[in-house]
């Protein structure tokens, strides 16, 4: 019977130690998801800064599917998630009900408008197709940069934010509007399937382009850009060690020089 319980209570020890090893290990990982760029590379930039400075492993979880982020973060599945800008984030809440909050504002990427069929929107032609995003939170945001370029005129009683296409008075070359998910508009642009394509920042960088060199059409990005990509957590992370010092790396001039000088406009830090 003594042997039985010390055997048990051994296992038991075990168990423990093995728990707090764990518990351990995982206190000293940071595992955050996102885009493949340029989110998921200035990640791979922050990780030595991480590591050597504030002890913690970074760990990037790379995705593509908009839609699976912040399902992921509710589920605790990741710590953090770096792929959204505020509109996106402030509309999955209102949606979804999560509870996941604003860590820190890192950058804005310019929103740019790609054609292989012209070279200006003044050859736009009526009845041309602009295929957009899906994605509810980018729709002011794409309208009002053609509105802004004297393409179309929106309703002045909504911001640049909420508004839709519902909220076009005035469209004088009859543009039609086709909207598909923002990880397929890319290769709408390689298809020539519309006249214009409005591509998210992220997902023009992973398709090789350059906003700033080769948009036929590109956002002004002024300082009270809503747009701003920003770090996610759960709301009772935002004051943990772990996600402090994921942003402040993030936030830090090492950082914000690696992306000045890798994406030359297209990628603009936030000060």
């Amino acid at each position: 019977m003594k042997k039985l319980l010390l055997t048990l209570l051994t296992l038991v020890l075990i168990l423990c130690l093995s728990a707090c090893e764990t518990q351990s290990d995982n206190d000293n990982i940071i595992k955050v998801s996102a885009t493949p760029s340029p989110h998921a590379e200035i990640l791979e930039e922050a990780k030595e800064i991480l590591e050597e400075e504030y002890g913690y492993t970074l760990e990037i979880e790379v995705l593509t599917d908009y839609y699976v982020f912040n399902r992921a973060l509710e589920d605790e599945e990741v710590d953090a998630n770096y792929f959204q800008h505020l509109p996106y984030l402030e509309n999955d809440l209102e949606k979804y009900g999560y509870d996941i909050v604003n860590a820190g504002e890192i950058h804005i990427e310019p929103f740019g408008f790609f054609s292989k069929t012209i070279r200006s929107i003044d050859e736009l032609k009526e009845n041309d197709t602009i295929v957009i995003s899906n994605s509810i939170s980018d729709h002011g945001r794409i309208l009002t940069i053609l509105s802004d370029a004297g393409v179309i005129t929106l309703d002045s009683s909504v911001t640049s934010v909420d508004a839709t296409t519902q909220d076009i008075i005035d469209n004088p070359l009859n543009l039609e509007f086709v909207e598909i998910k923002p990880e397929l508009l890319a290769s709408a642009y390689e298809n020539e399937e519309g006249a214009l394509v409005a591509i998210n920042g992220n997902y023009a960088l992973q398709a090789g382009l350059n906003p700033v060199e080769d948009a036929v059409l590109l956002e002004d990005v002024s300082s009270d850009n809503p747009y701003v990509n920003v770090v996610a957590c759960k709301s009772k992370d935002k004051d943990s060690d772990k996600i402090k010092a994921l942003v402040e790396v993030l936030k830090s001039d090492a950082i914000k020089d690696f992306i000045n000088e890798k994406y030359q406009g297209s990628v603009i830090v936030i000060e």
